[in-house]
């Protein structure tokens, strides 16, 4: 199967909130062609449940890492042990997130707070700290996973709404300033997909699910895998001339539905 793939670098990637959805397919997706991985979740039972997973189906060099990425103190021994088990770090996906659905009249700070530290100050910090290794390895690239929320309106939830649009303008300013040295910065806009964070408004009322469904012009909701190979598309060499590019995977929602 990973014969018909292009692997590109051999370098490793973390992948923040990489316990389950769209974090869990990135860590397997990457191990199918052939990339070492770090799973970081808050949860380090679930981040090493599928770095085993990785390991025993596509033999990668795996690593999983506890680390809420609300503690930047934690990063420093965070990346020494990804590095250590990967060899190299090449690349980075922040895929970690929380939505935080409270609308603006009952917004209270600690919740404002907790979805932009989780969503956005993670993803600058992060990227901070990894400069030097990027830099350091050819064909490093990052990842931001981003959401429609960045792009269209969503009275529910305006925090995340506006950690997804920061993270756009992350992704292009840190785009500009890493480019001339090898690095690239993209983002990645997922639509409705069928993850645990969408369960919630899927069991909102008992037909919500075809409701979401009709709403895309594909007729069914995206699944974690759909954004993965996205992603893994702009880690890859056949993405070697895309930065500062926000790439929409919403199975056609916010050009037809809105």
């Amino acid at each position: 199967m990973t014969g018909s793939l292009r692997c590109g670098p051999d370098t490793g990637v973390i992948v923040t909130g990489a316990g389950s959805g769209i974090g869990r397919a990135t860590v397997l997706a990457l191990a199918e062609v052939g990339r070492p991985v770090a799973a970081w979740d808050v949860h380090e039972n679930a981040a090493v449940n599928v770095v085993d997973e990785a390991r025993s189906r596509f033999g990668v060099a795996a690593v999983g890492v506890g680390i809420d990425v609300r503690d930047t103190a934690g990063f420093d021994h965070a990346i020494a042990a990804s590095r250590s088990a990967m060899g190299s770090v090449g690349g980075m996906v922040h895929a970690a997130g929380i939505v935080g659905g409270t609308p603006i009249e009952a917004l209270d700070e600690s919740a404002w707070d907790a979805v932009l530290a989780v969503n956005l100050r993670a993803a600058a910090l992060l990227i901070r700290a990894l400069v030097s290794d990027l830099v350091a390895e050819p064909a490093s690239a990052v990842v931001l996973i981003a959401s429609i929320e960045a792009l269209i309106s969503n009275e529910r939830v305006p925090a995340y709404s506006a950690a997804k649009a920061g993270m756009l303008g992350l992704a292009r300013s840190s785009a500009a300033r890493l480019g001339p040295q090898g690095v690239r910065v993209n983002s990645v806009c997922p639509g409705f997909i069928d993850t645990p964070m969408l369960q919630p408004a899927l069991e909102r009322e008992p037909n919500a699910r075809a409701i979401y469904e009709r709403r895309v012009p594909l007729r069914r909701l995206g699944r974690p895998e759909d954004i993965a190979r996205a992603v893994r598309f702009l880690l890859s060499e056949d993405a070697a001339y895309i930065t500062a590019a926000e790439l929409v995977v919403d199975g056609g929602v916010t050009r037809t539905a809105f």
